[in-house]
């Protein structure tokens, strides 16, 4: 015979476990498939990405490959083991994770692609234009060295997201390029986006051309880093122009040392809650199209439509650093750590 009092337990576990239930129940399971975790920038695009599924009552579970394709399709496997209703994937290689993703979609599942492009119709295409974001590059880099030597640091081969800066920055360069004013002496992709990759093509680079390099249009801070190492390395930091994006913290305290010519702000809360809020209303039903400033878009690589949302990227130097801090993205005091006073107005 049950006691009252172990009667009285047992319904309240009853009510807890119903509780439980029921907010867990109130949105649906969002999980997310990182490529990597070695740029600092993923950090604060998942902790938005959280923050918005969790704000919808939604569940937010996560997997992290490790630079492996391989993994990846493991992890997004589990990941749709685990419940997920919608997947957010950010692709270690856009060709390689296809199979993994044709199938979420055959099971139902809606599908964001994040930052990087997965070329699938039936995935949505969330990005910042990474196209305008190598023009941005170009550009600020050109202000410094209109003419002479360019070298190339591309992203990753596997990554459309490399091509796509590489073309944009190529459409500031080309009347540079075509006169003869400017020289390309080098472009390489950069394996997995990894700084010692990036280190080693610019070290070659260098070495090939006698150190005489007097500009380089490197992909992302990560790879700005490597060839900025290289550089130092022959005593020519500071000395040629050197591009970037993401505004990784180290690369705005570059740019305001003046190691650095230029970072692009992409902000990643902003693409974070994006990509969160997308992934809950396609689970919620809302078809593709739907999505408030969706646009159809076929510049892919295999030119297939996709629809797509494009987020506006900032380019950010020396001049304007006081729009990261204004933002709340990165510190005065760690932008401006080690700049000599009164030689950078961010820092004054």
């Amino acid at each position: 015979m049950i006691s009252k009092k172990h009667a009285l337990i047992s319904l309240a576990a009853l009510a807890l476990s119903a509780g439980a239930a029921f907010a867990q129940g109130k949105g649906p399971v969002v999980g997310v498939s990182w490529s990597n975790f070695q740029e600092e920038r993923w950090k604060t695009d998942e902790a938005a990405i959280k923050a918005a599924v969790e704000k919808a009552g939604g569940t937010y579970v996560s997997a992290d490959a490790q630079s492996s394709p391989a993994k990846q399709l493991t992890d997004i496997e589990s990941l749709i083991s685990r419940g997920a209703k919608a997947l957010i994937v950010l692709a270690q290689d856009a060709d390689a994770v296809r199979p993994a993703v044709e199938k979420a979609v055959a099971e139902g599942i809606a599908v964001v692609g994040y930052d990087r492009l997965i070329e699938i119709p039936q995935a949505f295409y969330l990005t910042f234009d990474n196209v305008e974001v190598g023009r941005l590059q170009a550009r600020e880099v050109l202000k410094v060295k209109p003419e002479g030597n360019y070298a190339f640091i591309k992203g990753s081969g596997s990554d459309p997201n490399a091509n796509f800066l590489f073309q944009g920055s190529m459409e500031v360069l080309k009347a540079g390029i075509d006169s003869g004013k400017i020289k390309n002496v080098g472009e390489a992709y950069t394996d997995g986006w990894l700084p010692a990759n990036a280190q080693r093509n610019m070290e070659q680079f260098l070495t090939k051309n006698n150190n005489k390099i007097d500009a380089v249009i490197a992909a992302n801070d990560g790879t700005a880093g490597g060839a900025i190492a290289a550089l130092a390395a022959q005593g020519l930091a500071g000395t040629v122009p050197v591009s970037g994006q993401d505004a990784d913290k180290a690369a705005l305290n570059r740019v305001a040392l003046g190691t650095q010519t230029v970072t692009v702000f992409k902000d990643a809360r902003e693409l974070g809650r994006n990509a969160a809020e997308i992934a809950l209303q396609l689970a919620g039903g809302k078809k593709l199209t739907e999505i408030q400033g969706a646009k159809s878009w076929n510049l892919g690589p295999k030119k297939q439509n996709m629809t797509a949302l494009f987020l506006t990227p900032v380019a950010v130097t020396k001049d304007n650093l006081n729009v990261v801090i204004d933002a709340g993205w990165a510190s005065k005091d760690v932008v401006c750590q080690g700049v000599k006073a009164g030689t950078v107005k961010a820092c004054n």
